[in-house]
């Protein structure tokens, strides 16, 4: 069995280094996505003869140039001195022949600058970077061909221990040269690839001889043993020191947690929020002892975060792992800021919209506030229309700017938001529908001036004082103080009286009606009903109370007395005031307020009357 030598102890050592998830990732998308990767590879060789054909059509034009162009000089260097006539003919034509060669080659230039940066080529990556590009095919060999062959020779260079930097050289041949290591073949330089990089055959060969000497000797140089060594204890130190600082930081959260348990009634005493009480002294220590716990994990993470890509760095196979880790959180933040910097068009049109309609939504407040003080009237409109006509313009206001400003809103093409504002406009539709009835029967009452909060009204078969009228439902309280809730659109729907409304300025008429015999004039008892209603508190002097008859029936006549009072929500205890005098008024005249049905079945000798009133 051969001998492994440092370079494979080197490179088995480096194997153990690379994570085991990153290896296996690799593995499975090579045995997933190998047949599709030579696919494509395939395509791509295809691509890179197709794309090299029109300039190994310009190479092979100037080739049969530069051959013309030695015939004619040969032609006219045997020329005789006395044959002018055919000189000056080939002159002519190898002057034509230096300008037509002059713009091939500027052509080909042009061509192979235009190409290189569209079509890229097959890189030779021996060591992990790239040394060199194959662009063009060589005989039967495909451009990846030739790149893997040149690949695969350098590492076993590589592997020489007795290599030595000098022993790469250019060799020339008829058809190609050739950069050799020894007595190999590393590869073979065809016009076809000076082509590509507007170059000769000669320089190209030097200068990737240069480099593959140079990549080589680098190779060897960071997996010598010293190297290696020198990395190791570096990793080392580096994971001391992530310990030391692991180490620290632990006890210095340990340190703040018990600062922070010891606070506890002294420095932390609870937050309250006005009256509220949000945390008390012990939440509010269990609170920040949690986010203690979390914050120092985070910091460990981040020290973790930064660690890594450092270690990975140290040794050369492993430093493609610190680039991606710091690309995982590198390029996630260039994409947001670079979105930020995008959107800020935007988002300016967006504040200067939002002060737009905030200095209109300010101007029709003004507005309603002016017509809600009486400094500014408008005929047809009432005081109390200014509020609520105020609130519709500022949703519309609002509705408005929200239509304008939403092409504005970062992801609003997007067929996600679309969709979720459809679906949201749906469910609002259909789960408001009663709702949405009730707020517009709201609006119609308001501007109906059905009523106003502190009337006495009667909504259906509920007597009571509005004390509230929302957009939705208005609430009355009753005299025996209950609350009555009622939907706005049930007011819509019902009849409303409302005792309030004139009261002030005409008065509200209250009044009773007593039945009495035929046998007692009606003078006397309208002037015993009026004496009662004068006497009663809330009743207004002025109009004078009245009395009318409303019916003559078979035993007894209906009075009805009606009296003005501007306190219409004291309507219970005028009744039961009222009543109460009508009795002793009638009483002290000697008046019976008695139906004759019971008189005419009573034996006569006792009277209603009582005794002592």
């Amino acid at each position: 069995m051969k001998p492994l030598n440092h370079i494979s102890i080197v490179l088995l050592w480096q194997t153990l280094v690379l994570v085991g998830g990153a290896l296996y990732a690799q593995q499975d998308t090579a045995v997933k996505g190998g047949d599709s990767s030579k696919q494509r590879d395939s395509i791509h060789n295809v691509v890179l003869v197709n794309q090299g054909a029109e300039l190994d059509s310009l190479g092979r034009r100037l080739q049969a140039d530069a051959v013309r162009e030695a015939e004619l000089k040969q032609e006219i260097s045997r020329l005789n001195n006395t044959d002018h006539e055919k000189r000056e003919s080939l002159l002519k034509e190898l002057g034509l022949l230096r300008s037509a060669t002059s713009g091939r080659s500027l052509l080909l230039k042009q061509k192979a600058d235009s190409l290189r940066p569209t079509v890229k080529g097959f890189g030779v990556a021996p060591f992990g970077d790239t040394l060199l590009y194959v662009y063009a095919k060589l005989g039967s060999f495909s451009p990846q061909e030739r790149a893997a062959a040149i690949s695969e020779r350098l590492r076993r260079i590589a592997e020489d221990y007795r290599y030595n930097a000098d022993s790469f050289t250019v060799v020339h041949s008829e058809l190609t040269t050739d950069v050799v290591y020894k007595t190999t073949t590393v590869t073979s330089i065809a016009d076809n690839d000076a082509w590509w990089f507007n170059d000769k055959k000669d320089s190209l060969a030097t200068a990737y001889k240069n480099k593959m000497a140079l990549a080589v000797l680098q190779y060897r140089k960071e997996n010598s043993w010293p190297t290696l060594l020198r990395e190791i204890l570096l990793a080392l130190l580096v994971l001391a020191v992530l310990g030391g600082v692991m180490f620290v930081v632990s006890r210095l959260f340990r340190r703040t947690r018990l600062w922070i348990m010891q606070q506890q009634g002294t420095r932390l005493t609870g937050f309250k929020l006005k009256n509220y009480e949000i945390f008390d002294a012990k939440r509010e220590v269990a609170f920040l002892v949690v986010l203690n716990k979390w914050v120092k994990w985070m910091v460990i993470l981040v020290l973790i975060y930064i660690a890594l890509p450092i270690l990975f760095g140290i040794f050369p196979r492993t430093e493609d792992f610190a680039h991606t880790l710091f690309s995982y959180i590198l390029n996630p933040v260039k994409r947001v800021l670079h979105a930020i910097w995008n959107y800020l068009p935007n988002f300016f049109t967006i504040v200067v919209l939002v002060i737009v309609f905030r200095y209109l939504v300010k101007g029709v407040c003004f507005l309603k506030t002016e017509i809600e003080k009486g400094i500014l009237k408008i005929p047809g409109f009432y005081a109390d229309w200014a509020n609520p006509t105020y609130q519709i313009i500022r949703i519309l206001l609002l509705a408005f700017m929200l239509v304008v400003i939403f092409p504005y809103l970062p992801g609003s093409d997007s067929p996600i938001f679309k969709g979720i504002s459809v679906f949201l406009g749906v469910l609002f539709t259909f789960g408001s529908a009663g709702a949405l009835g009730n707020v517009v029967a709201g609006l119609v009452l308001t501007y109906m001036r059905a009523f106003k909060t502190g009337d006495r009204v009667k909504i259906g078969d509920a007597v009571g004082d509005v004390v509230e009228k929302s957009i939705l439902v208005t609430r009355i309280r009753t005299i025996k103080n209950e609350i009555i809730s009622i939907p706005n659109a049930t007011v819509m729907n019902s009849f409303t009286t409302n005792y309030s409304s004139d009261a002030p300025d005409r008065g509200l008429i209250i009044h009773t009606t007593l039945t009495i015999g035929y046998d007692t004039p009606w003078q006397k008892i309208q002037e015993l009903m009026i004496a009662a209603a004068d006497i009663t508190t809330y009743i207004e002097k002025e109009p004078r109370p009245f009395v009318l008859q409303t019916s003559l029936d078979d035993y007894y006549i209906s009075y009805q007395v009606n009296a003005y009072t501007r306190e219409p929500n004291r309507q219970a205890t005028i009744y039961s005031e009222l009543h109460q005098h009508l009795l002793d008024v009638f009483n002290e005249a000697g008046v019976e307020i008695m139906s004759p049905h019971y008189t005419s079945l009573r034996d006569g000798s006792k009277s209603t009357i009582p005794r002592e009133s």
